[in-house]
Protein backbone atom coordinates (compact mmCIF):
# COMPACT_ATOMS: atom_id res chain seq x y z
CA UNK A 1 0.00 0.00 0.00
CA UNK A 2 1.09 3.58 -0.93
CA UNK A 3 2.42 6.17 1.28
CA UNK A 4 -0.84 8.79 1.38
CA UNK A 5 0.42 12.18 0.50
CA UNK A 6 1.95 14.65 3.45
CA UNK A 7 -0.18 16.99 5.41
CA UNK A 8 0.84 20.54 5.33
CA UNK A 9 -0.37 20.73 9.29
CA UNK A 10 0.45 18.77 12.14
CA UNK A 11 3.80 17.27 13.41
CA UNK A 12 4.98 16.48 9.82
CA UNK A 13 3.66 19.86 8.03
CA UNK A 14 6.72 22.20 8.16
CA UNK A 15 8.96 19.23 7.63
CA UNK A 16 6.34 18.21 4.04
CA UNK A 17 6.21 21.97 3.49
CA UNK A 18 9.78 22.81 3.29
CA UNK A 19 11.32 21.05 0.13
CA UNK A 20 8.04 21.90 -1.49
CA UNK A 21 8.21 25.84 -0.94
CA UNK A 22 12.12 25.32 -2.57
CA UNK A 23 10.58 24.03 -5.64
CA UNK A 24 7.92 26.48 -5.37
CA UNK A 25 9.97 29.18 -5.30
CA UNK A 26 12.76 28.17 -7.87
CA UNK A 27 9.39 27.56 -10.15
CA UNK A 28 8.24 30.77 -9.73
CA UNK A 29 11.85 32.55 -10.49
CA UNK A 30 12.20 29.94 -13.84
CA UNK A 31 8.29 31.41 -14.84
CA UNK A 32 9.25 35.00 -14.19
CA UNK A 33 12.50 34.77 -16.29
CA UNK A 34 10.35 32.87 -19.03
CA UNK A 35 7.83 35.80 -19.17
CA UNK A 36 10.44 38.07 -18.96
CA UNK A 37 8.02 41.21 -18.67
CA UNK A 38 5.35 42.70 -16.65
CA UNK A 39 2.95 40.39 -19.02
CA UNK A 40 3.36 37.34 -20.87
CA UNK A 41 3.89 37.85 -24.75
CA UNK A 42 1.62 37.03 -27.56
CA UNK A 43 -1.74 37.95 -26.77
CA UNK A 44 -4.54 35.13 -25.30
CA UNK A 45 -4.03 32.81 -27.70
CA UNK A 46 -0.33 32.47 -27.35
CA UNK A 47 -0.72 32.18 -23.51
CA UNK A 48 -3.15 29.53 -23.24
CA UNK A 49 -1.51 27.67 -25.71
CA UNK A 50 1.63 27.08 -23.45
CA UNK A 51 -0.93 26.75 -20.56
CA UNK A 52 -2.23 24.87 -22.14
CA UNK A 53 1.24 22.43 -23.32
CA UNK A 54 2.79 23.27 -19.33
CA UNK A 55 -0.36 21.11 -18.07
CA UNK A 56 -1.49 18.41 -20.54
CA UNK A 57 -4.04 15.90 -19.15
CA UNK A 58 -5.65 17.74 -16.44
CA UNK A 59 -6.61 14.65 -14.71
CA UNK A 60 -3.87 11.80 -15.64
CA UNK A 61 -4.09 8.15 -14.52
CA UNK A 62 -1.54 8.17 -12.65
CA UNK A 63 0.09 11.56 -10.94
CA UNK A 64 3.23 13.25 -12.24
CA UNK A 65 4.87 14.02 -9.25
CA UNK A 66 6.92 16.83 -10.51
CA UNK A 67 3.53 18.28 -11.35
CA UNK A 68 4.21 21.34 -8.85
CA UNK A 69 6.82 22.63 -10.37
CA UNK A 70 5.54 22.54 -14.21
CA UNK A 71 2.15 24.18 -13.04
CA UNK A 72 3.91 26.95 -10.67
CA UNK A 73 6.20 27.81 -13.62
CA UNK A 74 3.47 27.86 -16.39
CA UNK A 75 1.27 30.19 -14.34
CA UNK A 76 4.45 32.28 -13.43
CA UNK A 77 5.31 32.44 -17.22
CA UNK A 78 1.53 33.70 -18.06
CA UNK A 79 0.85 35.85 -14.77
CA UNK A 80 0.75 39.56 -14.97
CA UNK A 81 3.33 41.07 -12.72
CA UNK A 82 2.08 43.45 -10.35
CA UNK A 83 5.36 44.14 -9.32
CA UNK A 84 6.92 45.13 -12.40
CA UNK A 85 6.91 49.01 -12.37
CA UNK A 86 5.12 49.03 -16.22
CA UNK A 87 2.89 46.59 -15.03
CA UNK A 88 0.11 49.48 -14.04
CA UNK A 89 -3.37 49.20 -15.38
CA UNK A 90 -5.28 48.45 -12.71
CA UNK A 91 -5.97 48.71 -8.67
CA UNK A 92 -4.24 45.41 -8.60
CA UNK A 93 -1.11 45.44 -6.15
CA UNK A 94 2.09 43.89 -5.69
CA UNK A 95 1.98 41.89 -2.45
CA UNK A 96 4.32 42.47 0.73
CA UNK A 97 6.29 39.37 1.53
CA UNK A 98 5.49 39.27 4.92
CA UNK A 99 1.96 39.03 4.23
CA UNK A 100 2.46 36.27 1.36
CA UNK A 101 4.15 34.47 4.22
CA UNK A 102 1.39 34.86 6.70
CA UNK A 103 -1.11 33.57 3.93
CA UNK A 104 1.10 30.19 3.69
CA UNK A 105 0.68 29.68 7.24
CA UNK A 106 -3.15 30.00 6.96
CA UNK A 107 -3.72 28.08 4.16
CA UNK A 108 -1.40 25.32 6.46
CA UNK A 109 -3.05 25.61 9.45
CA UNK A 110 -6.74 25.84 7.40
CA UNK A 111 -8.88 27.36 9.78
CA UNK A 112 -12.58 27.73 8.84
CA UNK A 113 -13.92 31.11 10.47
CA UNK A 114 -17.85 29.73 10.17
CA UNK A 115 -17.55 28.08 13.96
CA UNK A 116 -14.84 28.68 16.77
CA UNK A 117 -14.29 25.08 17.38
CA UNK A 118 -12.82 24.89 13.51
CA UNK A 119 -10.87 27.99 14.25
CA UNK A 120 -10.22 29.53 18.00
CA UNK A 121 -7.32 31.33 18.03
CA UNK A 122 -8.29 32.82 14.76
CA UNK A 123 -11.63 34.10 15.67
CA UNK A 124 -10.02 36.10 18.15
CA UNK A 125 -7.25 37.74 15.72
CA UNK A 126 -9.98 38.49 13.57
CA UNK A 127 -12.14 40.54 16.14
CA UNK A 128 -9.10 42.04 17.13
CA UNK A 129 -8.16 43.59 14.00
CA UNK A 130 -11.91 44.37 12.46
CA UNK A 131 -12.40 46.41 15.99
CA UNK A 132 -9.22 48.28 15.41
CA UNK A 133 -9.69 48.49 11.79
CA UNK A 134 -13.37 49.94 12.41
CA UNK A 135 -12.06 52.44 15.23
CA UNK A 136 -9.89 54.21 12.56
CA UNK A 137 -12.46 54.30 10.24
CA UNK A 138 -14.60 56.18 12.88
CA UNK A 139 -11.97 57.64 15.00
CA UNK A 140 -13.72 61.66 13.56
CA UNK A 141 -16.77 61.97 15.51
CA UNK A 142 -19.28 61.76 12.80
CA UNK A 143 -21.41 64.89 12.09
CA UNK A 144 -24.84 63.50 12.68
CA UNK A 145 -26.61 59.86 13.78
CA UNK A 146 -29.06 58.05 11.56
CA UNK A 147 -32.67 57.80 13.19
CA UNK A 148 -33.55 54.25 13.76
CA UNK A 149 -36.02 52.42 11.93
CA UNK A 150 -39.41 52.83 12.48
CA UNK A 151 -39.05 48.62 13.47
CA UNK A 152 -35.72 48.05 14.37
CA UNK A 153 -35.32 45.10 16.96
CA UNK A 154 -33.22 45.19 19.79
CA UNK A 155 -30.01 43.48 19.80
CA UNK A 156 -29.66 39.61 20.08
CA UNK A 157 -27.98 37.32 22.31
CA UNK A 158 -25.66 36.20 19.99
CA UNK A 159 -25.00 40.53 19.00
CA UNK A 160 -21.30 40.72 18.88
CA UNK A 161 -20.91 44.46 19.19
CA UNK A 162 -18.98 45.73 22.25
CA UNK A 163 -20.17 47.90 24.46
CA UNK A 164 -18.61 50.69 27.35
CA UNK A 165 -21.24 51.49 30.16
CA UNK A 166 -21.15 54.72 31.92
CA UNK A 167 -23.60 54.95 34.70
CA UNK A 168 -24.11 59.07 34.19
CA UNK A 169 -23.82 58.96 30.26
CA UNK A 170 -27.32 57.12 29.78
CA UNK A 171 -27.81 54.32 27.44
CA UNK A 172 -23.99 52.04 26.68
CA UNK A 173 -21.67 53.37 23.94
CA UNK A 174 -21.76 51.03 20.86
CA UNK A 175 -18.46 50.75 19.48
CA UNK A 176 -18.19 50.37 15.76
CA UNK A 177 -17.62 46.86 14.21
CA UNK A 178 -16.13 45.47 10.72
CA UNK A 179 -16.45 42.31 8.60
CA UNK A 180 -13.87 40.73 6.67
CA UNK A 181 -15.06 40.41 3.44
CA UNK A 182 -13.32 39.29 -0.03
CA UNK A 183 -13.43 43.04 -1.36
CA UNK A 184 -15.14 46.21 -2.28
CA UNK A 185 -17.82 44.30 -4.01
CA UNK A 186 -19.01 42.47 -1.06
CA UNK A 187 -18.90 44.61 1.00
CA UNK A 188 -20.86 47.62 -1.02
CA UNK A 189 -24.00 44.11 -1.23
CA UNK A 190 -23.33 43.98 2.15
CA UNK A 191 -24.08 47.58 2.96
CA UNK A 192 -27.15 47.75 0.91
CA UNK A 193 -28.04 44.89 2.43
CA UNK A 194 -27.89 46.27 5.78
CA UNK A 195 -29.86 49.38 4.81
CA UNK A 196 -32.30 47.15 3.03
CA UNK A 197 -33.04 44.74 6.69
CA UNK A 198 -32.61 47.74 8.69
CA UNK A 199 -35.42 50.36 6.59
CA UNK A 200 -37.46 48.20 4.44
CA UNK A 201 -36.88 46.43 0.83
CA UNK A 202 -38.22 49.82 -0.16
CA UNK A 203 -34.66 51.61 0.59
CA UNK A 204 -33.29 53.35 -2.26
CA UNK A 205 -30.39 53.33 -3.70
CA UNK A 206 -28.86 56.89 -4.81
CA UNK A 207 -25.42 57.35 -6.36
CA UNK A 208 -23.66 59.31 -8.62
CA UNK A 209 -22.56 58.34 -12.08
CA UNK A 210 -18.88 57.79 -11.12
CA UNK A 211 -19.60 55.23 -8.66
CA UNK A 212 -18.83 51.49 -8.69
CA UNK A 213 -20.25 49.18 -11.19
CA UNK A 214 -21.09 46.51 -8.06
CA UNK A 215 -23.29 49.32 -6.12
CA UNK A 216 -25.87 49.57 -8.93
CA UNK A 217 -25.62 45.68 -9.47
CA UNK A 218 -25.91 44.67 -5.83
CA UNK A 219 -29.57 46.92 -5.66
CA UNK A 220 -30.37 44.52 -8.43
CA UNK A 221 -29.40 41.40 -6.58
CA UNK A 222 -31.03 42.68 -3.62
CA UNK A 223 -34.07 42.94 -5.18
CA UNK A 224 -34.26 47.01 -4.33
CA UNK A 225 -35.91 49.64 -6.85
CA UNK A 226 -34.11 51.10 -9.42
CA UNK A 227 -31.20 53.44 -8.54
CA UNK A 228 -30.94 56.79 -9.02
CA UNK A 229 -28.23 57.73 -10.51
CA UNK A 230 -26.40 61.55 -9.94
CA UNK A 231 -24.01 63.60 -12.46
CA UNK A 232 -20.81 63.76 -11.91
CA UNK A 233 -19.63 65.91 -14.40
CA UNK A 234 -16.16 66.37 -12.66
CA UNK A 235 -15.83 62.66 -11.85
CA UNK A 236 -16.90 63.39 -8.62
CA UNK A 237 -20.63 63.60 -7.34
CA UNK A 238 -22.20 66.78 -7.77
CA UNK A 239 -23.43 67.85 -4.26
CA UNK A 240 -26.18 70.51 -5.76
CA UNK A 241 -27.73 67.54 -7.66
CA UNK A 242 -27.45 65.34 -4.82
CA UNK A 243 -29.63 67.66 -2.76
CA UNK A 244 -31.86 68.41 -5.74
CA UNK A 245 -32.45 64.69 -6.24
CA UNK A 246 -32.69 64.09 -2.10
CA UNK A 247 -34.88 66.78 -1.93
CA UNK A 248 -37.34 65.61 -5.05
CA UNK A 249 -37.36 61.91 -3.91
CA UNK A 250 -37.76 63.07 -0.07
CA UNK A 251 -39.71 60.29 2.27
CA UNK A 252 -39.35 58.47 5.58
CA UNK A 253 -35.87 59.06 7.23
CA UNK A 254 -33.54 55.70 5.93
CA UNK A 255 -36.20 55.44 2.55
CA UNK A 256 -32.76 56.30 0.66
CA UNK A 257 -29.15 55.25 1.08
CA UNK A 258 -26.77 57.76 -0.53
CA UNK A 259 -23.43 55.76 -1.59
CA UNK A 260 -20.07 57.97 -2.20
CA UNK A 261 -17.43 57.37 -3.65
CA UNK A 262 -13.70 57.64 -1.98
CA UNK A 263 -11.54 56.34 -5.24
CA UNK A 264 -13.10 56.28 -7.76
CA UNK A 265 -11.86 53.20 -10.39
CA UNK A 266 -11.27 55.19 -13.12
CA UNK A 267 -9.43 58.52 -12.05
CA UNK A 268 -8.85 57.73 -8.01
CA UNK A 269 -11.10 60.78 -7.49
CA UNK A 270 -12.74 61.27 -3.86
CA UNK A 271 -16.13 62.47 -3.77
CA UNK A 272 -17.22 65.68 -1.49
CA UNK A 273 -17.76 63.83 1.48
CA UNK A 274 -18.07 66.16 4.02
CA UNK A 275 -20.79 67.93 1.99
CA UNK A 276 -22.23 64.77 0.73
CA UNK A 277 -22.30 64.29 4.85
CA UNK A 278 -24.32 67.46 5.81
CA UNK A 279 -26.86 66.77 2.81
CA UNK A 280 -27.33 62.98 3.86
CA UNK A 281 -27.93 64.70 7.60
CA UNK A 282 -30.23 67.35 6.58
CA UNK A 283 -32.27 65.09 4.66
CA UNK A 284 -32.23 62.13 7.27
CA UNK A 285 -30.68 59.59 5.29
CA UNK A 286 -28.38 56.69 5.51
CA UNK A 287 -24.91 57.06 3.99
CA UNK A 288 -22.21 54.55 2.61
CA UNK A 289 -19.07 55.44 1.45
CA UNK A 290 -17.32 52.88 -1.04
CA UNK A 291 -13.77 53.97 -0.23
CA UNK A 292 -12.31 50.62 -1.23
CA UNK A 293 -9.39 52.12 -3.11
CA UNK A 294 -8.83 55.26 -1.21
CA UNK A 295 -9.36 54.39 2.43
CA UNK A 296 -6.12 53.09 2.44
CA UNK A 297 -5.23 57.30 2.75
CA UNK A 298 -6.07 56.72 6.73
CA UNK A 299 -2.72 54.72 7.46
CA UNK A 300 -0.79 58.37 5.68
CA UNK A 301 -0.27 61.67 8.14
CA UNK A 302 -0.02 63.63 5.02
CA UNK A 303 -3.35 62.57 3.04
CA UNK A 304 -5.48 61.34 5.75
CA UNK A 305 -7.43 64.99 5.25
CA UNK A 306 -8.61 63.88 1.95
CA UNK A 307 -11.10 61.89 3.52
CA UNK A 308 -12.69 64.12 6.14
CA UNK A 309 -16.57 63.35 6.65
CA UNK A 310 -15.64 59.38 6.52
CA UNK A 311 -16.34 59.21 9.60
CA UNK A 312 -20.36 60.24 9.27
CA UNK A 313 -20.64 57.28 6.76
CA UNK A 314 -23.43 54.65 8.13
CA UNK A 315 -21.04 52.38 6.69
CA UNK A 316 -17.36 51.88 4.76
CA UNK A 317 -15.96 49.49 2.17
CA UNK A 318 -12.36 48.81 2.49
CA UNK A 319 -10.28 46.93 0.23
CA UNK A 320 -6.40 46.20 1.92
CA UNK A 321 -5.37 44.33 -1.16
CA UNK A 322 -5.21 47.95 -2.75
CA UNK A 323 -3.59 50.22 -0.78
CA UNK A 324 -2.44 47.96 2.06
CA UNK A 325 -0.33 45.18 -0.26
CA UNK A 326 -1.95 42.31 0.69
CA UNK A 327 -2.29 39.32 -1.29
CA UNK A 328 -6.28 38.93 -2.36
CA UNK A 329 -8.46 38.93 -0.75
CA UNK A 330 -8.34 41.80 1.99
CA UNK A 331 -11.93 43.39 2.07
CA UNK A 332 -13.77 44.84 5.11
CA UNK A 333 -17.09 46.53 5.53
CA UNK A 334 -17.05 48.47 8.59
CA UNK A 335 -20.24 49.58 10.25
CA UNK A 336 -20.48 52.47 12.62
CA UNK A 337 -23.52 51.06 14.60
CA UNK A 338 -23.11 47.19 15.38
CA UNK A 339 -26.77 46.73 15.92
CA UNK A 340 -26.91 46.70 12.08
CA UNK A 341 -25.31 43.29 11.88
CA UNK A 342 -27.62 41.80 14.14
CA UNK A 343 -29.72 41.01 10.78
CA UNK A 344 -26.90 38.88 9.87
CA UNK A 345 -27.66 35.85 12.67
CA UNK A 346 -28.33 32.70 11.33
CA UNK A 347 -28.64 29.56 13.36
CA UNK A 348 -27.25 26.02 12.32
CA UNK A 349 -27.42 23.69 14.92
CA UNK A 350 -24.14 22.28 14.08
CA UNK A 351 -22.44 24.91 14.24
CA UNK A 352 -23.82 27.63 16.65
CA UNK A 353 -26.53 26.25 18.79
CA UNK A 354 -28.33 28.21 21.23
CA UNK A 355 -27.10 26.21 24.40
CA UNK A 356 -23.41 26.18 22.65
CA UNK A 357 -23.57 30.16 22.80
CA UNK A 358 -25.77 30.04 26.21
CA UNK A 359 -22.66 28.31 27.35
CA UNK A 360 -19.71 30.68 26.04
CA UNK A 361 -19.06 29.46 22.66
CA UNK A 362 -18.50 32.60 20.27
CA UNK A 363 -20.59 32.74 17.44
CA UNK A 364 -19.21 33.22 13.67
CA UNK A 365 -21.73 32.61 11.69
CA UNK A 366 -23.54 36.06 11.90
CA UNK A 367 -20.10 37.71 10.79
CA UNK A 368 -20.57 36.70 7.20
CA UNK A 369 -22.85 35.73 4.04
CA UNK A 370 -20.11 33.13 3.51
CA UNK A 371 -20.02 29.87 5.49
CA UNK A 372 -16.44 28.43 4.99
CA UNK A 373 -14.42 31.27 5.07
CA UNK A 374 -10.39 31.44 5.66
CA UNK A 375 -8.77 33.57 7.92
CA UNK A 376 -7.46 36.40 6.01
CA UNK A 377 -7.30 38.69 9.49
CA UNK A 378 -4.05 36.79 9.59
CA UNK A 379 -1.80 38.55 7.11
CA UNK A 380 -3.77 41.83 7.80
CA UNK A 381 -2.45 41.21 11.65
CA UNK A 382 0.79 40.57 10.76
CA UNK A 383 1.12 43.57 8.05
CA UNK A 384 -0.37 46.08 11.03
CA UNK A 385 2.23 44.41 13.28
CA UNK A 386 5.13 44.80 11.81
CA UNK A 387 4.97 47.60 10.29
CA UNK A 388 3.20 49.63 12.30
CA UNK A 389 0.95 53.04 11.10
CA UNK A 390 4.18 54.67 10.37
CA UNK A 391 5.47 52.17 8.12
CA UNK A 392 2.04 51.48 6.15
CA UNK A 393 1.90 55.20 5.77
CA UNK A 394 5.02 56.08 4.89
CA UNK A 395 4.22 53.23 1.57
CA UNK A 396 1.03 55.16 0.66
CA UNK A 397 3.11 58.54 0.55
CA UNK A 398 5.60 56.86 -1.63
CA UNK A 399 2.83 55.52 -4.03
CA UNK A 400 0.92 59.21 -3.96
CA UNK A 401 4.43 60.79 -4.45
CA UNK A 402 5.01 58.19 -7.58
CA UNK A 403 1.86 59.72 -8.96
CA UNK A 404 2.50 63.04 -8.56
CA UNK A 405 5.64 62.62 -10.25
CA UNK A 406 4.17 60.70 -13.56
CA UNK A 407 1.57 63.51 -13.74
CA UNK A 408 4.55 66.01 -13.74
CA UNK A 409 6.70 64.43 -15.86
CA UNK A 410 3.81 63.93 -18.54
CA UNK A 411 2.53 67.78 -18.24
CA UNK A 412 6.09 68.77 -18.88
CA UNK A 413 6.15 66.32 -22.18
CA UNK A 414 4.84 68.30 -25.30
CA UNK A 415 3.75 64.88 -27.18
CA UNK A 416 1.38 64.27 -23.69
CA UNK A 417 -1.71 65.52 -22.42
CA UNK A 418 -2.81 65.35 -18.84
CA UNK A 419 -6.03 64.66 -17.63
CA UNK A 420 -5.74 66.12 -13.98
CA UNK A 421 -3.25 66.74 -11.18
CA UNK A 422 -3.53 62.59 -9.37
CA UNK A 423 -5.64 62.55 -6.02
CA UNK A 424 -4.21 59.48 -5.41
CA UNK A 425 -1.95 57.23 -7.20
CA UNK A 426 -3.99 56.67 -11.26
CA UNK A 427 -2.87 59.27 -13.40
CA UNK A 428 -4.62 59.62 -16.77
CA UNK A 429 -2.45 60.88 -19.51
CA UNK A 430 -2.69 60.49 -23.63
CA UNK A 431 -0.54 61.08 -26.75
CA UNK A 432 -1.62 64.64 -27.85
CA UNK A 433 -2.28 64.25 -30.86
CA UNK A 434 -3.60 60.35 -31.34
CA UNK A 435 -7.23 59.40 -31.67
CA UNK A 436 -9.18 57.20 -28.97
CA UNK A 437 -9.02 54.60 -31.84
CA UNK A 438 -4.78 54.96 -31.51
CA UNK A 439 -4.80 55.47 -27.94
CA UNK A 440 -6.80 51.61 -27.81
CA UNK A 441 -4.54 50.35 -30.22
CA UNK A 442 -1.34 51.16 -28.40
CA UNK A 443 -2.89 50.01 -24.93
CA UNK A 444 -3.54 46.19 -26.83
CA UNK A 445 0.00 46.30 -28.48
CA UNK A 446 1.72 46.71 -25.58
CA UNK A 447 0.01 44.06 -23.62
CA UNK A 448 0.23 41.74 -27.07
CA UNK A 449 3.67 42.58 -26.89
CA UNK A 450 3.96 41.79 -22.77
CA UNK A 451 6.11 45.13 -22.61
CA UNK A 452 3.66 47.52 -20.47
CA UNK A 453 0.43 47.01 -19.00
CA UNK A 454 -1.67 50.17 -19.14
CA UNK A 455 -5.69 50.56 -18.27
CA UNK A 456 -8.04 52.51 -20.12
CA UNK A 457 -10.91 55.37 -19.14
CA UNK A 458 -12.94 57.63 -20.51
CA UNK A 459 -13.34 60.66 -19.31
CA UNK A 460 -14.91 64.18 -20.62
CA UNK A 461 -15.91 62.32 -23.58
CA UNK A 462 -12.73 61.23 -24.43
CA UNK A 463 -10.23 57.66 -23.48
CA UNK A 464 -7.30 57.83 -21.74
CA UNK A 465 -4.58 55.75 -20.77
CA UNK A 466 -4.48 54.71 -17.06
CA UNK A 467 -1.60 53.87 -14.92
CA UNK A 468 -2.65 53.18 -11.45
CA UNK A 469 0.76 53.24 -9.57
CA UNK A 470 0.85 50.70 -6.66
CA UNK A 471 4.42 49.71 -6.72
CA UNK A 472 6.61 51.23 -3.66
CA UNK A 473 9.56 50.10 -5.51
CA UNK A 474 8.63 52.29 -8.59
CA UNK A 475 11.10 54.55 -9.80
CA UNK A 476 11.42 57.56 -12.07
CA UNK A 477 13.34 55.90 -14.30
CA UNK A 478 10.74 53.07 -15.00
CA UNK A 479 8.29 56.35 -15.09
CA UNK A 480 10.22 57.94 -18.09
CA UNK A 481 10.73 54.16 -19.62
CA UNK A 482 7.00 53.71 -19.66
CA UNK A 483 6.15 57.18 -21.35
CA UNK A 484 9.23 56.79 -23.69
CA UNK A 485 7.39 52.95 -24.27
CA UNK A 486 4.07 54.65 -25.29
CA UNK A 487 5.38 57.56 -27.70
CA UNK A 488 7.10 54.92 -29.24
CA UNK A 489 4.26 52.90 -30.12
CA UNK A 490 2.07 56.01 -31.27
CA UNK A 491 0.89 56.54 -34.79
CA UNK A 492 2.34 60.18 -36.01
Amino acid sequence: MSTPPSLASGPEGPHALRPLLDTVLAALDEGARARGGPLPSGGPDAVAARVRDAVGDVLPDQGDPNALHHLVRALAEGAADPADPLCTAHLHCPPLALATAADLAASALNPSLDSWDQAPGAAELEALVTEALAREVFAAPAPHETPPAPHETPPTPHETAVTTRDPQAGPPRRHPSALVTTGGTESNQLALLLAREAHGAGVRLVHGANAHHSLPRAAWLLGLPEPVVVPAPAGTLDPVALDEALTRLSGPPGSLLVAATAGTTDAGLIDPLPDIAALCAAHRTRLHIDAAYGGGLLLSDRYRDLLTGLAAADTVALDLHKFGWQPVAAGLLAVRDPRDLAVLHHRADYLNADDDAEAGLPDLLGRSLRTSRRPDALKIAVTLKTLGRSGLGRLVDQVCDTARAFAALVHDHPGFDLYDPPALSTVLFRPAHATDDDIAAVRRRLLTDGRAVLGRARMDGRLWLKATLLNPRTRPDDLAALLKLVEGNTPR
